[in-house]
């Protein structure tokens, strides 16, 4: 079964939602660091093909306002992740402030993902159908440098 773009957005979020849930479980300094810095690269990763696949093909495909204004807010969603993405590998691990950091983090992502899987998968889904969404998989995995051919997870 070929992989679909909401398919591969939805691997994605749980991949960093794990990477999160071990930064806050962790108390080692170093082992924080490397874990945000893996986040911040799947995150970099992740709203490139967004920005510039996904959405530009799901506010064509959808042509509603609903469509357009989920589009808008999820860029402004991305612009505070960066922000934060800015701000935590300038701390030292060991500050009061960095759960407090990563925390709003995770609820910013959490939030977002909520919305694109609650409201735009399923309306691209509906919208675009299965080819569209298994071309743009393809598109989004070579921009990513991800090999098209697999599916490992």
């Amino acid at each position: 079964m070929k992989t679909t773009a909401t398919d591969l957005l939805r691997k994605q979020h749980r991949q960093v939602a794990s990477l999160l849930k071990k930064v806050l479980g962790s108390d080692d300094g170093q082992e924080r660091r490397k874990l945000m810095d893996e986040i911040t690269d799947h995150l970099q990763r992740h709203t490139r093909i967004e920005e510039e696949i996904f959405y530009p093909a799901f506010r064509e495909g959808a042509g509603t306002q609903k469509a357009d204004a989920l589009v808008r807010e999820s860029f402004e969603e991305h612009h505070l992740v960066d922000v934060l993405l800015e701000e935590i590998p300038e701390m030292d691990p060991e500050d009061e402030q960095y759960d407090a950091k990563v925390t709003v983090l995770k609820e910013v992502i959490e939030h977002h993902v909520e919305e694109e899987q609650d409201e735009m998968f399923p309306a691209a889904e509906k919208k675009l159908g299965k080819a569209r969404l298994e071309e743009l998989a393809v598109e989004m995995q070579e921009l990513a440098g991800e090999d098209p051919g697999s599916d490992e997870e």
